[in-house]
């Protein structure tokens, strides 16, 4: 019974995506003979068709203080055909150092709803809900996929020059910091769901608390909450791909979905690896089929084209709307990324078979990221492309 519910509910997730996910590049199998990095990634030689003076550059530009927007990398990671083909770290950081996601957590969060549908636990495009929202609440409608794209239309402004503006400072170190969940779901609706695209770490704290909900829906107390929380998402995803983060959860148990994980270089680029590979590892499903191309395909609301469902997105023509996307080179316009505060990215390219992680900081706002963008690109652009095979069947 559940495994034919799974499958109509596989088939209905499909179907709302099919005309975006014509578009996309298709994600390229795992390499015959190449072992999956559950334990430890494989390492191999940088690919001979790298362009050598480009990459030099763009590593000299990370590692040599040379390029003052770009702040401090701490680690660079880049994987190519399953295999590291580049590592580097700077000076008191290595490869068991664990860094903070920040906002990469988000797109972390995307794939733990993504397990919880597959264990047919919720339904994407079923209403989210939250206690404080009664049966006739308008926000009481609005589904996962609608939070996930953040097209919610709640009032809600992620930071502003002066802080006691920011909605992320007040949520988590003002006036929301003991319940960050009751904080966000007092904010009110403004805008028809699914109309308007608006950054929100608000929203997304608000599906840590509901996917808390319905996987621990009875806790004995906070202890209990955390705890059986933190056993599923290792059992779930964690533990099945050989990532072994922090997780940092508020007051009452409620895991930072919007920003606080803490894991090392490698681990991210088993995650993004993991979306690399359709949500399949190592012959087991992890994430539903379709769920990746959910996550990159751009939302329904025209205010934005690089955004999709917690995942950042390149657009195939222009810069990008409402700000410009991190990688600017159009031939790579299936790059999807998870981005974070000072500059935390994991960046995937299906075309390349390449996941790139870079960990770091800076304190520049829109310079920065339009520098570290330009840096992404110089680097993942000097790797080749590589054609699909079709896995056997």
């Amino acid at each position: 019974m559940l495994r034919g519910a799974l499958a109509a509910l596989f088939m209905v997730f499909a179907a709302a995506g099919a005309a975006s996910a014509q578009a996309l590049h298709p994600l390229p199998p795992q390499p015959a003979g190449v072992a999956w990095p559950t334990q430890d990634w494989t390492v191999a030689p940088l690919p001979a068709d790298v362009d050598a003076p480009a990459f030099d550059l763009a590593v000299t530009e990370a590692f040599g203080g040379v390029h003052d927007l770009m702040g401090e990398t701490r680690a660079v990671i880049v994987i190519q055909g399953g295999r590291i083909v580049f590592e580097r770290y700077m000076d008191g950081y290595s490869r068991d150092t664990r860094l903070v996601s920040w906002s990469m957590a988000k797109s972390v969060t995307h794939a733990l709803v993504g397990a919880a549908v597959l264990q047919g636990r919720l339904s994407v495009d079923a209403p989210m809900g939250h206690p404080n929202w009664s049966a006739g609440d308008r926000r009481a409608s609005i589904s996962w996929r609608q939070w996930l794209q953040m097209v919610d239309g709640l009032d809600y402004l992620e930071s502003a020059e002066d802080v006691s503006q920011s909605g992320n400072a007040r949520m988590l170190f003002g006036e929301g910091r003991r319940s960050v969940s009751r904080w966000a779901s007092e904010l009110p609706i403004i805008h028809d769901p699914g109309t308007q695209w608006n950054y929100s770490s608000a929203g997304t704290l608000l599906i840590s608390d509901a996917l808390t909900r319905v996987i621990v829906p009875a806790p004995s107390g906070v202890a209990d909450r955390r705890a059986r929380m933190r056993a599923w998402m290792n059992a779930s995803l964690f533990e099945r791909i050989g990532m072994r983060p922090l997780v940092e959860y508020d007051p009452e148990g409620v895991f930072y979905g919007s920003s606080l994980i803490y894991a090392t270089a490698r681990d991210f680029a088993k995650f993004g690896y993991l979306y690399l590979r359709g949500g399949v590892w190592d012959g087991q499903r992890i994430l539903p089929e379709g769920w990746v191309d959910f996550g990159r395909t751009p939302g329904p609301a025209r205010n934005t084209d690089t955004y999709g469902a917690h995942w950042w997105l390149t657009p195939a023509h222009g810069p990008g709307i409402p700000s410009r996307s991190l990688i600017t080179d159009a031939s790579m316009a299936d790059a999807f990324s998870a981005q974070g505060h000072e500059g935390q990215i994991i960046v995937v390219v299906p075309s390349k078979d390449l996941v790139m992680v870079r960990l770091g900081r800076f304190d520049g706002g829109g310079e920065a990221w339009d520098a570290l963008g330009d840096w992404a690109t110089q680097l993942i652009g000097a790797f080749g492309d590589r054609p699909v095979v079709q896995a056997r069947r």
